[in-house]
Order: C-alpha cells, then structure tokens, then sequence
C-alpha cells in the first residue's frame, strides 16, 4: 500500500524535486510551502510521514514540529535543514530523524523507508 508524504518547505525546486523522488519509489506526497499551509493539510487529511524544513518564514519547523506532536504523537515527522547545528537544538529532538540536505538524497530516502518500514 502507498504510503502518504506531507513534504513541507519553503523553497519550491525542491519541494518539486523530493515529490518527483519520492513518487518515484511508490509514495504518494503532498506538498506545502509553509508550515501553515502544512498544519491545515494536516487536518483535512491524515499522512504517514512529515518531510519538513526547519528555516521557513514566518512560523518555523521547529514551531510545527512542536504542533505535529503535541495532536499527533505517533505522525513521524523528518527534520531536513541545510543547518547541521540545529540539530542540538532542544526543540528538534522530538523529531524522529534530522537529514542535513544534500543534492545526493541517498541518505533521506533511506531514513524515509527506514520510518516507514516500521508503521
């Protein structure tokens, strides 16, 4: 069974970049450009994983990774940033995997296969 993918970044080449990916290995994915536009998806419709940013405008990743789980505990959600240093964050420990993106996405589709492989 496909599995649903809520991508949630700011930069559209990319966004465009990891649903053709994505899709690519069999996943449905959605997409959306803030982290309010991905909070409001959330609700009309359930996903299986959350792909998301952390440096967006206005409400950051770090904020809605906070919102994702305090309503849904179990949603898995990847932080994907080009910051390294956020990863020792207090608020970025609650996510399931941090990826430091790169133009090879080896290591992030694994680690999205990885999550998934366990729901």
């Amino acid at each position: 069974m496909k599995k649903k993918i809520l991508v949630v970044d700011d930069e559209e080449g990319l966004r465009l970049l990891y649903k053709e990916e994505l899709e690519d290995d069999g996943n449905d994915v959605e997409l959306a450009s803030s982290g309010l536009e991905a909070l409001e998806k959330l609700e009309v419709a359930p996903v299986d994983l959350v792909l998301l940013d952390i440096k967006m405008p206005g409400m950051d990743g770090v904020e809605v990774l906070r919102r994702v789980k305090e309503k849904w505990k179990n949603l898995p959600v990847i932080l994907c940033t080009a910051y390294p240093h956020y990863k020792h964050d207090f608020g970025t420990w609650a996510s399931d995997a941090y990826i430091v993106k790169s133009s090879d996405l080896t290591e992030l589709k694994q680690t999205i296969k990885d999550i998934l492989s366990r729901k």
